[in-house]
């Protein structure tokens, strides 16, 4: 059976349909790995290309999607390990740690690592950031030590994914962060549930307080009986509306004044019942003298 070919003029050209989704320890263990130790490959995919020949946006290939590519690394300095990775219009610069590429197949045996760098126009250390991304693949030294002897300098081979990061428009995000604000303010009330204030509970204990003034225990004090009962309420509304005591006094606001106020209405009731018992027991004495006449 031929070996499939999806590589024509340096560009990958792929049947309608499909889709290259390689996984890292796919692209280091199927690809890199064959690569470098001559072994066929599952297909002729990706490219042999030098990376740093072209700027990001002049590689071959459709910008829009990930181009994959086996580059060699150039050595900066003839007797130094670090790459030369200037471009035309600036250079690739790596950011963050490597990460350790591990095996599948629970041995937790490191196959590769790869290195992510960013594209900088100009020349460094002034160079301007952009949104070009390239993650180099790599075999684990110990692998490469065994090749070294069949394996030339110009043939350090590595496999690069290149691609330029989307980001979201401002309307986007503001959109984004407004959305995540809501839904975190609404799961919020879910566990604590909506608060309700009763602003009514103070002055009903204020009547309910009045209501338990003591009466006349008469059996002919029904009228002042009546009075105490509807006099506290009169009096609790003129007071809470004008905030003035029965002597014109303004009343002092808090508990304090909640006190005081309570006071001058029971002085008020008390005043009345005395009244009317000293009218009372004159109308009796009356009663008796004219009854003796």
């Amino acid at each position: 059976m031929d070996k499939l070919n999806f590589v024509k003029n340096g560009v990958l050209r792929l049947p309608p349909g499909f889709r290259f989704h390689p996984t890292d320890e796919e692209l280091v263990v199927q690809y890199l790995r064959r690569k470098i130790f001559a072994c066929p490959l599952p297909a002729s995919i990706i490219p042999d290309f030098d990376v740093c020949k072209s700027d990001p946006w002049d590689l071959p290939g459709d910008s829009d999607q990930e181009r994959y590519f086996f580059s060699t690394r150039e050595a900066k300095y003839p007797n130094g390990n670090r790459s030369n990775r200037a471009t035309g219009s600036g250079y690739w610069k790596a950011t963050g740690i490597d990460k350790q590429i591990v095996t599948s197949r629970g041995t937790n045996q490191a196959v590769g690592m790869k290195k992510t760098l960013v594209f900088y126009r100009g020349k460094p250390p002034h160079g301007s950031r952009t949104d070009w991304i390239m993650h180099e693949y790599r075999l684990v030294s110990t692998e490469t030590d065994t090749k070294n002897s069949t394996q030339s300098s110009g043939e350090n081979w590595v496999l690069c994914r290149i691609f330029l990061k989307k980001r979201g428009t401002k309307n986007e995000e503001e959109v984004m962060t407004k959305s995540k604000n809501c839904n975190t303010r609404f799961n919020a009330l879910g566990k604590t549930g909506p608060v309700f204030y009763d602003f009514m509970a103070k002055e009903k204990k204020i009547r309910a307080d009045l209501n338990l003034a003591p009466a006349l225990s008469s059996s002919g004090s029904s009228g002042v009986t009546e009075i105490s009962c509807h006099e506290p309420d009169d009096l609790e509304d003129s007071t809470s509306c004008s905030r003035f005591d029965f002597g014109g006094n303004k009343i002092k606001e808090g508990h304090e004044g909640e006190r005081e106020r309570r006071k001058e209405v029971l002085h008020r009731i008390l005043t009345i019942k005395d009244s009317l018992l000293k009218r009372k027991l004159e109308l009796e004495a009356g009663f008796a003298l004219g009854f003796g006449t």
